[in-house]
């Protein structure tokens, strides 16, 4: 039996930012969901055993409840030494190979995986590197440079580090007694005088250690998760009212403006609409009734502002917006630049993320007949880095 033990416990003081790394969103999930992903897609993989700090056991136990194959969350310790020692405490009893993971380390193919597993198996301990390719330079000061090193012996490693159970905890144990600390796993079992059996590793299988490496590992995986929403509106012609339009007042010829609860702004109502569509928040009405007071003659650029709002707190950031308003007067298109930017910095957007287009109706329908002005959007959105 393989049981795969994921260190994700560590603080991540480089990543800056208050919480565990594991839980910044990578394409609009965890980067822990991701890892656990990796590792129960490997057939080889029997079980995975996490340990984490204890403040973040009930988030993890929430993560892992998507993966059939977590057996458990453990509580880790001080040090990483302690944390994967504390696993291997905790391990099925079946257990006769242990695949150390870092939780941070979220693109590590299955083939990959695969790979490590069977190096072990014929040779006790196995971890995947890649041949040092830099030129690399020693400097005792971190300022100045003393010589340049041999590179042809270097190796930078990687996880899923793979050894038997009995070995490594043999390992941990007598390192324990001499008060070693080594930096990774395999260093505990190199001590024993036991080869780690080498296997190519991936570039592709980075380690998140700062925050930029959220954006390679999103490029590695194909960009961020993005959705798409469509937005309809339609207000009716009315004298006695003003007619504004894409947070930008106009004037009718006939002295006409569009009737509704609030402004009647029908051009962000129907931006709003595909903002909150393609988040599957519901829509403008929804959450802005028309029976409700408070939106009584209410600016629509204040509640395409709380659209905004509502997006950055489900985690989506809009990528871009492009209206169409369907009406035969006024004419639109000396107003569309002063749109754009109300409609973009209502948004926190720039305005180059915003089209505003406008067409007649050809004298046809509602809008032809001058009745009413409708108007249709359509919205890009993404998930937003670092939101949890």
């Amino acid at each position: 039996m393989v049981t795969a033990v994921v260190a994700a416990a560590g603080r991540g003081r480089r990543f800056g930012a208050p919480e565990n790394k594991v839980f910044a969103l990578l394409a609009g999930k965890p980067v822990l969901h991701w890892t656990l992903k990796a590792l129960a897609a490997c057939p080889e993989v029997d079980a995975v055993l996490i340990v984490t700090g204890a403040e973040d056991l009930e988030r993890v136990r929430a993560i892992a409840a998507a993966f059939a194959k977590v057996v458990g969350v453990c509580e880790g310790g001080q040090e990483r030494y302690d944390s994967v020692r504390n696993a291997l405490n905790a391990v099925p009893p079946e257990t006769e190979l242990v695949a150390v993971h870092d939780g941070a380390r979220p693109l590590a193919s299955a083939a990959l995986i695969s790979a490590v597993i069977h190096a072990a198996r014929e040779t006790g301990a196995a971890l995947p590197a890649i041949p040092v390719s830099d030129t690399v330079k020693r400097s005792a000061d971190g300022r100045d440079t003393t010589e340049t090193v041999d590179r042809r012996e270097l190796h930078g490693v990687q996880t899923p580090q793979v050894f038997r159970l009995e070995l490594l905890r043999e390992a941990y144990a007598s390192a324990r007694a001499a008060g070693f600390s080594g930096t990774d796993d395999a260093s505990y079992v190199e001590r024993l005088g036991h080869p780690v059996r080498l296997v190519a590793g991936e570039k592709t299988n980075l380690k998140i250690t700062v925050a930029e490496d959220l954006r390679i590992a999103e490029a590695l995986m194909g960009g961020r998760v993005t959705r798409t929403g469509f937005g309809y509106d339609v207000h009716r012609l009315a004298p006695g009212r003003a007619l504004v339009l894409g947070g930008v007042e106009l004037q009718h010829p006939d002295g006409l403006g569009l009737d509704g609860h609030s402004d009647a702004d029908v051009l962000l109502h129907a931006i709003a609409d595909a903002l909150l569509g393609a988040a599957a928040l519901g829509d403008i009405g929804e959450h802005f009734p028309n029976t409700d007071p408070r939106y009584r003659g209410i600016s629509s650029l204040t509640l395409l502002s709380e659209v905004a709002d509502k997006l950055r707190e489900a985690g989506w950031e809009t990528v871009n917006v492009d209206a169409m308003l369907l009406a035969e007067r006024p004419r639109i298109r000396p107003h569309v630049e002063e749109m754009r930017a109300r409609i973009a910095a209502a948004l926190g957007i720039e305005a180059g993320q915003v089209s505003v287009k406008a067409t007649t109706n050809e004298r046809l329908g509602f809008e032809g007949r001058e009745e009413g002005m409708a108007a249709h959007a359509v919205a890009v959105i993404r998930r937003a880095n670092g939101h949890s």
